[in-house]
């Protein structure tokens, strides 16, 4: 079938402009296409509540929908507070960009509720996250792909979303471990920021441990034991769980100012670079290739 006829064929199916993120297909969202069901009434979930769900939503977009409005786009946020589903998906049809969230992740018992506002951050991320992004048939895809959304989200939306909070009490009721404490202060000077960095890196180690999870992995995941991969072109799908934390923990440790805004046309706007001399903050080479 020629390209055009393709193409066609596609729009009419609805397969383009209606696409799903984290999979272009559709069949998986944050995690890997997966069949945990955790409903409302679940004694193994954690203490999240229908209130608190909300709450954490209304958080990130009251950030991100005035941004995305300057596009002249809508952002449109599903609440599935009552569905099972332990996943999260982004998709765009016209100017409509939209975020899913499932009460099914929120409730899962390693999902803190930092853990799930960076789940908001991430599919936010394939939205305006930049390069790099999905490849497709016709080109590059809309949506940023998912290491690009993991490190979107920690480096530049959580931190937003953090940033009126009083980090130093928050992080002072937390267990973070000396090597992601040392890290973010060598990253970061003003107390506030280290904070907020260790804040970061927990909530990127409560999502690790949900994928870890969700793949019924035994392997340890920690901030001193780097995924020691080295990709020769950027993947564009889900890492390893560790590949991931070390996604998370260097977007906290990217100390480029949060409000800088990403590229669509190149992967160093906005983000800690190796070019730029980073040598920590920067995106993993398990998934990406400079």
């Amino acid at each position: 079938m020629r390209k055009g006829i393709l193409v066609a064929a596609l729009l009419a199916s609805g397969w383009i402009g209606a696409t799903q993120a984290c999979d272009m297909h559709g069949t998986s969202g944050i995690v890997e296409q997966n069949d945990l069901w955790i409903s409302t009434s679940d004694k193994a979930a954690n203490n999240m509540t229908e209130a608190r769900f909300n709450e954490i939503i209304d958080g990130v977009e009251a950030i991100y929908a005035p941004i995305i409005s300057a596009r002249g786009k809508q952002l449109k946020i599903e609440r599935k507070w009552d569905d099972g589903t332990v996943n999260a998906y982004a998709q765009q049809t016209g100017n409509t960009w939209m975020v899913s969230m499932f009460g099914g992740l929120a409730r899962h018992q390693v999902v803190t509720d930092d853990a799930f506002a960076l789940v908001v951050c991430h599919e936010l991320g394939h939205h305006i996250g930049g390069q790099p992004k999905k490849k497709s048939w016709w080109g590059s895809s809309w949506a940023s792909n998912e290491g690009q959304a993991d490190y979107f989200g920690n480096s530049k939306c959580l931190r937003k979303y953090m940033e009126k909070d009083d980090n130093i009490a928050i992080v002072a009721s937390l267990n973070v471990p000396d090597v992601a404490t040392k890290a973010c202060q060598e990253a970061f000077s003003n107390a506030t920021d280290v904070a907020m960095c260790q804040r970061g890196a927990m909530a990127g180690l409560s999502l690790a441990d949900l994928f870890k999870a969700l793949r019924n992995s035994t392997t340890p995941l920690k901030f001193d034991t780097p995924d020691t991969k080295v990709v020769t072109a950027t993947n564009d799908n889900h890492p390893d769980s560790q590949c991931r934390l070390d996604t998370y923990f260097n977007g906290a440790l990217c100390d480029k100012d949060a409000y800088a805004d990403p590229s669509d046309t190149d992967a160093v706007t906005g983000y800690c670079v190796r070019a730029d001399g980073y040598k920590s903050g920067v995106r993993p080479l398990c998934w990406y290739k400079p």
